[in-house]
């Protein structure tokens, strides 16, 4: 070969080089800010040792250099290629729309408020034996935002406390009386409004679907109106998210992650309330569904509005944030214009190979098998007792799965690139998942608390606390 190409594969070689160095130095300093010192350290080994072939290949003269630097070109340029080509998911979508409704009644939420001796607690478990055994287990524990809990910490459950009581506030307004006069609007121009709206009063996505029936509970399991039949038969539904912050997350299954759960339940809560005020001021009736006040399962309709997929773990996967989101939904008769359901298989795929949240689980409550049909619905299940029964031992909702998530990291440029390529091509996602366990750990232990937590001459969790009485 003459010089000038000697020069040009040099020159090509380098540049790659110092495309590396910076881009894994770029990685290492947002680690850093993202309190990730192990990822952090890792970006900078690669940093050190990724570009250096590049700049031994192209920088110094030896025999046989060009050879060497065109063949590292070529192999550089064949796994850009094999990475950036699309190339589709090996998941199926599948059925995974259920054939029946879930009554609330089965679900933990319900069950853990039902009280030893009452009308409902006998009829409940002559009704369902089996279930009697596993939830006296969750029962002899201290149980949720409980002291003698294993993460008991009063700073952090009174916290928490004080967002689920809020929310309780708020309950009453889910339903209100509607505007006698009808304004009408062009569904496309109101459905976009509303979406916006959402996002300024803090939601992080927003979508709409046709409500249908196997959104709906069949019973009421919580509140006043417990045993009743859910009827419900409005048009549309609204599903908005809220993002959880990560560094909260960081901490579970310490009391950052019910404090954040909780908050995060009464930010989703205020937001659905208020469009569906919106709406009914419009003439159009309108209920929201909060915490602890639902009719609808809320995973299934947001889904269904285009907001993300079911993971492994049972909950709501979004593009951008993973299961960091928590949801809340309005049905309606308003006209609104229906979002098309985005089918992410890739993040199917992912959930598929990924199976981090299961090791991480505590309680092993998260399958590491393949989706499964039931209820005529292919999809993961989780062993709800076996989770719940480790909520009510440690005080707080664990989060252990979302935490560890490789979908849960922040939503910078460094993630958004991971994801773009997740979504594009399957040996991208495999390559990810390999990468993810390199740079941030397969079981990566919790945090402790977030330093401005922290009380005045306290140290670590501060859970080892004295209580005085």
């Amino acid at each position: 070969m003459d010089l000038t190409a000697n020069n040009a594969a040099g020159a090509a070689t380098i540049a790659v080089g110092v495309i590396l160095l910076v881009f894994f130095i770029y990685a290492a300093v947002q680690s850093v800010a993202e309190n990730e010192p192990r990822a952090g350290v890792r970006f900078l080994l690669f940093a050190v040792f990724a570009p250096l072939p590049y700049f031994v290949a192209g920088g110094l003269a030896f025999q046989s250099s060009i050879v060497f630097a065109v063949l590292l070109l070529a192999l550089t340029g064949l796994v850009a290629v094999l990475f950036a080509i699309p190339t589709g998911t090996t998941a199926r979508t599948g059925n995974d729309t259920p054939t029946t409704r879930i009554d609330e009644r089965d679900t933990m939420f319900s069950r853990q408020h039902l009280e030893v001796g009452t009308t409902w607690f006998e009829q409940y478990y002559r009704d369902n034996p089996t279930r009697r055994a596993p939830d006296d287990a969750f029962r002899a524990e201290p149980g949720l935002l409980q002291r003698g809990a294993r993460h008991y910490n009063p700073q952090t459950f009174c916290a928490a406390d004080a967002s689920f009581t809020t929310v309780e506030q708020l309950r009453p307004l889910v339903d209100g009386p509607v505007a006698q006069e009808r304004v009408h609007y062009d569904p496309v121009g109101m459905t976009r409004f509303i979406k916006r709206w959402a996002v300024k009063l803090g939601a992080r996505r927003a979508g709409v679907t046709e409500l249908q029936d196997y959104h709906k509970y069949t019973v009421v399991g919580r509140g006043a109106d417990y045993g009743q039949t859910v009827a419900l038969d409005q048009k549309f539904a609204i599903a908005v998210t809220v993002e959880m912050d990560k560094r909260m997350l960081d901490s579970a299954p310490l009391g950052t992650i019910v404090m954040e759960s909780s908050q995060q339940y009464l930010a989703s809560g205020a937001i659905a309330i208020q469009i569906a005020e919106f709406i009914r001021g419009l003439g159009y009736p309108a209920r929201a569904h909060i915490d602890g006040n639902y009719r609808v399962v809320c995973p299934l309709v947001a889904r269904d509005a285009g907001l993300g997929e079911i993971g492994r773990m049972g909950l709501l996967m979004t593009p951008d944030l993973g299961p960091r989101v928590r949801i809340a939904v309005v049905t309606t008769d308003l006209p609104l214009v229906v979002d098309r359901r985005r089918y992410g298989m890739s993040m199917i795929d992912f959930c598929t190979d990924c199976k981090k949240c299961a090791e991480a689980c505590p309680s092993r409550a998260i399958s590491f098998e393949g989706r499964t049909v039931i209820d005529g619905a292919k999809r993961w299940q989780i062993d709800s007792e076996a989770c719940f029964t480790l909520w009510c031992k440690l005080g707080t909702d664990c989060g252990r799965c979302v935490s560890v998530c490789p979908y849960s990291h922040p939503d910078n440029l460094l993630h958004r690139t991971v994801r773009f390529g997740v979504q594009r091509s399957r040996w991208f996602r495999k390559a990810a998942l390999k990468l993810d366990d390199v740079f941030y750990g397969r079981t990566p232990p919790p945090d402790d608390l977030p330093g401005w937590m922290r009380l005045e001459g306290e140290a670590g969790s501060g859970e080892q606390v004295t209580v005085i009485s």
